[in-house]
């Protein structure tokens, strides 16, 4: 929740700290200052994971698709894909990032992940751009499921993504191949423990004077910020907010 002046100072948590997530195989923790800082600029600029793609910039094309894990009531860890253009930085404290580098980490290093061979195999692939996204798309579906899904649910996780060259119907057939190779499950318990050590943090603030990120995880924190700083923006997915900092 991005304020606009000093006046939230009294109701924010106790100091502000870094935003801290899982990422590439251990808890990462960033300072962040600008709190509207998509996850894209980070991955691209500060990590050079560049093969997420900047394409519309605006939550449209799905090139710039990565999975972000969450833990959820039941303690099992769930996997969705997200638009890393319109996501900010602060939104993966206490979540678990994945881009499409992590994949070929999975094989040990020796072997492409099931869901890029079948997306070889079945030629999904023509000038590549929108291959990354495409790929981490499926994957995220490949996770949920241990068993081949209906053609129809395939298209449905690639809803967000869009191709230009290759055409649908080779990216349909690689989601139903991938499913035909030996299983390559992520190993899901360490990501577990860290999220898990992960809720044990305050609650986050971070940022600047006039632009601060503050995320209450209760009812009565929120309604303490709020009385604060009425005018402060109350950001949930940031599908709109996000958009408002790309576009504007």
């Amino acid at each position: 929740m991005p304020d606009s002046s000093s006046d939230v100072s009294a109701a924010l948590p106790p100091s502000p700290r870094p935003v801290r997530f899982w990422f590439r195989g251990a808890i990462t923790a960033v300072d962040v200052v600008d709190p509207t800082r998509s996850v894209l600029d980070w991955l691209r600029e500060e990590q050079r994971a560049v093969g997420t793609k900047e394409g519309c910039n605006e939550g449209d094309c799905g090139a710039c698709t990565v999975v972000v894990g969450t833990l959820e009531g039941d303690g099992q860890l769930a996997l969705r894909a997200i638009n890393a253009c319109i996501q900010f930085l602060p939104m993966l404290d206490g979540k678990a990032l994945f881009t499409v580098e992590d994949l070929r980490a999975l094989t040990g290093g020796t072997a492409l992940h099931p869901v890029q061979q079948a997306m070889v195999d079945c030629h999904g692939s023509q000038c590549g751009f929108c291959t990354p996204g495409f790929v981490m798309s499926l994957w995220a579906l490949y996770e949920g499921r241990a068993t081949a899904p209906a053609r129809q649910d395939v298209a449905d996780a690639l809803a967000g993504n869009l191709c230009r060259f290759t055409g649908y119907r080779p990216i349909l057939d690689a989601g139903m191949r991938m499913f035909a190779a030996p299983r390559l499950a992520l190993s899901r318990a360490p990501i577990v423990a860290a999220l898990a050590q992960l809720r044990a943090d305050p609650p986050l603030a971070c940022g600047r004077a006039g632009a601060r990120f503050v995320a209450p995880r209760t009812l009565d924190e929120l309604a303490r910020l709020r009385a604060a700083q009425p005018e402060a923006r109350i950001v949930a997915g940031a599908t709109d907010v996000g958009l408002w900092v790309t576009k504007r």
